[in-house]
């Protein structure tokens, strides 16, 4: 399944786009922001009243549409063939080609019941991955619901909405309190002007835009002078003009750095790869090795050497592999898609039980993205925390509230949400935790501006001492309280003295070391409504302060606490500043004592960041080129490395990491593309339950991968060491064409009914309880580990050892090869199904925990005797067996399960428990 969709055609869009649209480097060396508006205008050769539409179509026919043009994916026919180009699978197709190669020999015909069987295996399993990755691709194409925005703009004189898809760079741009901002724009006028970017910079707290030019090197965070795509204005109203459009906008250009994602496999896909050829190698060496023994040492048929390969190739290919892989990703794909997380690449299920490093953004992931007031300080109750649900007010902190919600532009929605600055939601939900009401009607307000730092609203009456009309005024605590000369203390105003003073200080201070936004509220009574600004702001009276934060998530800290038990670190990288981002680290369990800021990062060289990245688990004010090299450093130390995100500032570290996490909520389109999983509910907690169902999963891989190994090496031993045995023990019987210790046919139904349910249960099997209480496995550690390798081989040996003795017993008492075929074929049908619980001792889960494996091996045991006593049998080349040849089968099963138990205990006393 292609997980890069949006790579290729970003690269494209961007390289059409670079060729017409005004680069912001381009004639003048200044880019937009550093630029003042006439400047601005000049350069795009447009005025301040807008465009025409005549010359507003001209520029959509030369710069494009403004939108992100992703590519039409991965077909279905493509991810159909997908499917069946695994070194696994492409053994199965030569072993079919050898079965049908029999037939061009003389006197024989081709083994089409063989390669009938071997092509329906591929062909299921192949058509069983297709239907799980486009399933998955479908499920994410409806997660996005992709929309195209209107936008307000002046065309022609007037002022008119059009499709955001349509705006072209010199478009003038009307902006208000809640519109999504559509395009990169230079701001030509702002009143009371606030943008949420922290999709784009991860800065939690609205940014005031002005139309002053900043500095040419100032940080994306603080672009005071554009507004950029993918943001919201929450606050005032502005005019811009369009300076970039799609890929030419900051937006875009992080976009486009999807583009240059190093190219990556999961972990697991690998390891499957590495597994597959080296059995594909060991299969080739195998088969001719044998045809070398058989052709130069003994005096075998070479259509007997031939047979023999053909049952070597089936004997050594796990079958069941692809179909049980597929199967145990695609059920732990659906467990954690009703746990909301939407998997987009099987493989990274399994990927997340090998995460030993989560780097996380901070808002809208540890956050909630969502302005909180939680403390309050007056002076007669000093500090008051204020919790999510209803708070008891006293005199005081009524009087507080309700200036804050009261001087407020925030708005309730019919739907009961907000809408407005975040700062300002705060205060209103605070208020309405309180039950305080808001004073609608105004006689007179003064806008919050970045100069005053102080917005004051007029009302008729207060609750708090003194006449009205009242004048009600909230901004930083140190513009407030230089403008108050008394301060209300138990429902009486008192001067406002040097201690009340450092009290304040003191109280401010301690709020913003816990990263609280503080502001200071205070009022006036009995003023004049049309007196002007500096009379109305000056002598108030000081009501207290509330300080408000993006709170972290519910259970967040509980699941930082699981991953670090876990053997797991975790890294914030955020937009923040240094002091919130330490804040809310300590909050979540995280350790903030040492905070790196982006710029610490950019001016480290690499041996240095690689000195420290281990050491810091907080980076903050981080932009995307850093969280990339972060991540890339973390990569190159040996860590694999999950990122966590949801805002268009995280897609390219999305993009470069082994695990990419992205929120589906509030996470943008960009960010969901460039992931591995999308969490439905944003929830943090959701990654700590996909860690232990990838580690849950990885166990049971690694238990199927035992069992099959060591049931195939078992069968290729058998084939192996009984044609050459049978060679110089039993020459005349060994000679001919039918004279095999077991058919091909025989194996596949061998590895049908062995490899095929039980496998497929043992996929399924529950996870051990100690799965959190581990630390993760080394990062170059596969699926073949010492123990499993231990174990395969082991129990090859035994299986070998035992079924031999069982055939060639057989044939010495019956004379008969076909018996001894069958007695052979049955004993190894038991000892392999018998084999689905040895492998589940060393997680120690009893025999009843997993009822599917147990309905798995009775019904596999059941078809096995429809296939000895039934018609079927003459398919198959085998008999039907009586009481003796059971007793002998029982006789060898007995020796089996004491070598199985001694090598599992060996490889305990080896390796531990």
């Amino acid at each position: 399944m292609d997980i890069r969709p949006l790579v290729s055609s970003h690269r494209n869009v961007s390289e059409r786009a670079t060729q017409h649209q005004p680069r912001r480097d381009e004639s003048a060396d200044a880019p937009w922001h550093a630029l003042a508006p006439e400047e601005v205008l000049s350069r795009l050769d447009c005025d301040s009243g807008g465009l025409d539409s005549d010359e507003a179509d001209r520029r959509l026919d030369r710069y494009g549409r403004n939108e992100l043009v992703e590519d039409d994916g991965v077909s279905p026919v493509e991810l159909l063939v997908s499917q069946f180009t695994s070194p696994l699978i492409l053994l199965l197709v030569v072993a079919a080609g050898l079965s049908l190669a029999v037939g061009l020999l003389p006197g024989r015909e081709p083994e089409y019941t063989d390669a009938a069987l071997i092509f329906l295996i591929l062909f299921g399993n192949g058509l069983f991955g297709f239907v799980q990755d486009y399933r998955a691709e479908k499920a994410l194409e409806a997660l996005k619901q992709l929309s195209t925005p209107d936008a307000t703009v002046r065309r022609d004189g007037v002022v008119r909405e059009i499709s955001a898809a349509e705006l072209v760079p010199g478009d003038v741009l009307i902006l208000t309190a809640g519109d999504a901002v559509p395009a990169d724009a230079r701001l030509l006028e702002a009143v009371d002007c606030r943008a949420d970017e922290s999709t784009l910079t991860g800065e939690s707290v609205p940014v005031e835009k002005q139309l002053e030019a900043v500095a040419t090197d100032t940080p994306l965070a603080e672009h005071q002078s554009v507004v950029h795509a993918g943001t919201t204005l929450v606050r005032g109203r502005a005019e811009a003009v369009v300076v970039g459009t799609a890929m030419n906008t900051e937006l875009g250009d992080i976009a486009d750095q999807l583009g240059h994602a190093r190219e990556r496999t999961t972990p697991f896909e690998r390891e499957i790869d590495r597994l597959a050829r080296r059995i594909g190698i060991g299969v080739v060496g195998l088969i001719v090795l044998v045809a070398l023994v058989q052709l130069f040492f003994t005096a075998t048929d070479p259509v007997v050497v031939l047979l023999v390969a053909v049952t070597l190739a089936v004997a050594a290919v796990p079958e069941g592999l692809p179909a049980v892989v597929t199967l145990t990703l695609a059920l732990g794909s659906r467990t954690l898609l009703h746990r909301n997380a939407l998997v987009r690449n099987l493989a990274v299920v399994q990927s997340l039980g090998a995460v030993d490093f989560i780097v996380t953004d901070k808002t809208g992931t540890l956050t909630e993205n969502r302005m909180t007031v939680t403390r309050a300080w007056v002076p007669d109750d000093r500090t008051v925390a204020l919790g999510d649900d209803h708070v008891e007010t006293t005199p005081a902190l009524r009087s507080l509230l309700a200036c804050g919600v009261t001087c407020n532009d925030a708005e309730l929605l019919d739907d009961g949400d907000h809408r407005g600055d975040p700062t300002e939601v705060a205060l209103l939900s605070v208020a309405q935790r309180a039950s305080v009401e808001r004073i609608d009607e105004r006689l007179r307000e003064i806008p919050f501006t970045s100069e005053r730092k102080r917005m004051t609203v007029v009302v008729d009456e207060f609750e708090a001492p003194g006449d009205g009309p009242v004048a009600l005024v909230k901004g930083g605590p140190e513009v407030i309280v230089e403008r108050c000369d008394r301060i209300l203390v138990d429902g009486a105003l008192e001067p406002l003295t040097d201690a009340h003073r450092r009290e304040i200080e003191a109280a401010t201070a301690s709020f913003a070391d816990d990263a609280l936004r503080v502001l200071g509220f205070a009022y006036e009574p009995g003023v004049d409504p049309d007196a002007d600004d500096e009379t109305l702001e000056s002598g108030l009276v000081f009501l207290g302060l509330q300080g408000m934060t993006d709170p972290p998530r519910e259970g967040v800290a509980s699941a930082v606490a699981d991953c670090r038990s876990a053997g797991i670190s975790v890294t914030m990288a955020t937009g923040d500043t240094a002091q919130t981002a330490r804040a809310i680290a300590r909050q979540v369990g995280i350790d903030g004592e040492t905070v790196l800021t982006g710029r610490d990062v950019g001016e480290m060289d690499d041996a240095e960041l690689r000195r420290v990245v281990e050491e810091t688990s907080v980076f903050a004010r981080v932009e995307p080129e850093h969280k990339v090299r972060i991540l890339r450093t973390l990569q190159d130390v040996g860590y694999t490395v999950a990122m966590t995100g949801d805002g268009v500032n995280d897609a390219p570290a999305l993009g470069n990491a082994d695990v990419g996490i992205s929120m589906g909520k509030k996470g943008t389109q960009v960010a969901q593309s460039a992931s591995d999983m999308v969490l439905r509910d944003d929830n943090f907690v959701t990654i700590r339950d996909a860690i232990a169902e990838g580690r849950g999963i990885f166990d049971n891989i690694r238990k199927f991968v035992n069992y099959l190994l060591s049931a195939n090496a078992g069968e290729v031993l058998v084939v192996f060491l009984g044609t050459l045995l049978g060679a110089l023990l039993f020459p005349e019987a060994f000679s001919t064409g039918s004279a095999l210790v077991i058919t091909p046919v025989a194996l596949l139904w061998l590895n049908l009914v062995t490899d095929g349910f039980p496998a497929l249960a043992l996929g399924v099997d529950p996870k051990s309880g100690d799965v959190m209480r581990r630390p993760p496995r080394p990062r170059n550690e596969g699926v073949l580990d010492r123990r499993t390798v231990a174990s395969i081989v082991g129990i090859g040996v035994a299986l070998t050892a035992t079924g031999l003795g069982s055939f060639f017993y057989a044939l010495s008492a019956t004379g008969d090869i076909i018996v001894a075929q069958t007695v052979l074929f049955t004993f190894l049908v038991t000892a392999e199904l018998v084999r689905t619980q040895s492998v589940r001792l060393r997680y120690h889960l009893s025999v009843f925990s997993n009822r599917w494996l147990l309905d798995a091996v009775a019904l596999s045991l059941a078809l096995h005797m429809l296939l000895l006593y039934t018609p079927i049998a003459e398919l198959f080349g085998v008999v039907p067996l009586g009481l003796r040849e059971w007793g002998w089968i029982t006789g060898a099963f007995a020796l089996f399960l004491l070598s199985n138990l001694a090598v599992v205990r060996l490889n305990d006393w080896l390796f531990g428990r």
